[in-house]
């Protein structure tokens, strides 16, 4: 039996996926709110000019039993097929995204964050390694973290999550 895939081209492949992606936004922070995060907005701004829709937006404490609570409700949600994350990835006490979120992954997606890490890495150099940026999937839903800083926002969204979202949204799904 040959995979379904072997004779497609990635290009091919991309191109028979969903255009438009409904998205969960979750701004993780203890301070920011609806009108101060610059990174949440970017999300937002940057998943609508490129045709996706935004489902949610939400901003949540560094509280693990919270996360996990807003991430499991937007799974079930058959509206959200993607759930981005900003903020938390870091290696400060507080920064408990990544440890939340894998112990809910059903698949882990180790390529989004190394090469999140090397794109910054070519950007700001070595402290790209403070990011424990990661992704994974819960069920069919996807889910991509982020760190919470705007620069880092817009690299990962425009080289790696834009160019990719539904192709990933399509593999995860089925």
């Amino acid at each position: 039996m040959t995979d379904r895939y072997e004779s497609e081209s990635a290009t091919e492949h991309r191109q028979k996926a969903p255009g438009k992606v409904g998205c969960a936004v979750i701004t993780v922070s203890d301070t920011r709110t609806l009108e101060n995060d610059k990174s949440g907005q970017t999300t937002v701004e940057l998943l609508e000019a490129d045709g996706h829709l935004v489902v949610e937006r939400a901003i949540v404490p560094d509280e693990p039993a919270q996360m996990h609570e807003l991430v499991t409700r937007l799974v079930s949600n058959a509206e959200v097929e993607a759930i981005l994350l900003t903020g938390g990835t870091g290696i400060a006490a507080r920064d408990q995204t990544p440890e939340t979120l894998s112990a809910l992954f059903t698949k882990e997606l180790p390529g989004y964050g190394e090469l999140l890490r090397m794109l910054s890495y070519e950007e700001i150099g070595p402290a790209a390694m403070l990011s424990r940026a990661s992704g994974g999937m819960i069920d069919d839903t996807l889910v991509l973290m982020m760190p919470g800083s705007t620069p880092a926002v817009r690299l990962a969204m425009d080289k790696l999550i834009l160019p990719e979202l539904s192709h990933l949204v399509s593999h995860g799904r089925g």
